[in-house]
């Protein structure tokens, strides 16, 4: 039989607290009562208080506020957070962009063929679409414009897939491939590449409107098919444009929207 760890006093102590704001009993913004509440509530000492408050602080459930006005606050985990966890996973791994957009190119067609799949797609799917559609047709002309409105559009058929589990995961990967496609465009603002002239440009927004058609027919297949394509071809776009953030290891302060190679003295 595996044998248990005894947790620690202040595990337990966070255990319990982290439970209360997962399950909702508190919300974002609440203050945790005080230390010393919480050492006459569980019984133990206020270093076992203290450390528990530090466990939680980093997990980014609460927020430690010292002084006068001090206090732990609560804040709900993000799937903002989320990404930048898994991105730091990575970067100690040595993954690079080319290894995250290769998982969207396979995982990504499926959020497409749930869009299809859904029943009430008519009014929960296709209207999100068609409006991140309208915003790309709008600034067509705006090439400073193109990569996060082509990105909002993908980001609109995961988030709209109706599985919670495929939108936090799926969409974790999609926010460190955008961050990291963004920066590659970025380097390149001098001299834009291939992927920024106007046929390449509309021949993506006329992939984005036929999987926006397919999805409204509730065709999953075919979905599934024309996001696969339409995956492979941006993806080769981006990773074949020379520029050195496109083979760079993952950077997880790129997700969090810090670049530290543009620090300012």
């Amino acid at each position: 039989m595996r044998q248990l760890r005894q947790p620690r006093l202040a595990e337990i102590i966070a255990a319990s607290l982290r439970d209360d704001i997962l399950t909702g009993k508190l919300k974002e913004g609440d203050s945790l009562p005080r230390q010393e509440d919480l050492f006459t509530q569980f019984r133990v000492s206020l270093p076992a208080v203290r450390e528990a408050m530090r466990i939680l602080e980093t997990e980014g459930l609460v927020e430690v506020r010292r002084g006068n006005v001090g206090g732990a606050v609560v804040h709900l985990p993000t799937a903002e957070r989320t990404a930048q966890m898994i991105a730091m996973v990575l970067q100690t791994r040595a993954a690079t962009p080319g290894d995250v957009s290769g998982a969207l190119s396979y995982i990504e067609p499926i959020c497409a063929r749930l869009c299809a799949d859904r029943m009430d797609r008519a009014t929960e799917v296709t209207p999100a679409l068609r409006a991140a559609i309208e915003v790309q047709q709008a600034e067509f002309e705006d090439v400073s414009r193109y990569n996060a409105n082509a990105r909002a559009f993908h980001e609109a058929v995961v988030a709209r897939c109706g599985s919670e589990t495929m939108i936090l995961v799926i969409g974790a990967l999609e926010a460190i491939w955008s961050a990291h496609e963004s920066a590659v465009w970025e380097e390149a603002a001098d001299e834009p590449p291939a992927a920024m002239r106007a046929d390449v440009r509309r021949t993506a927004l006329r992939d984005h409107e036929k999987l926006l058609a397919a999805i409204e027919e509730g065709d999953g297949n075919r979905a599934a098919a024309l996001a696969a394509a339409h995956l492979a071809a941006t993806r080769r776009s981006t990773l074949d444009s020379g520029r050195p953030s496109a083979r760079a290891v993952i950077n997880a302060n790129l997700v969090g929207g810090i670049d530290l190679a543009r620090r300012q003295p």
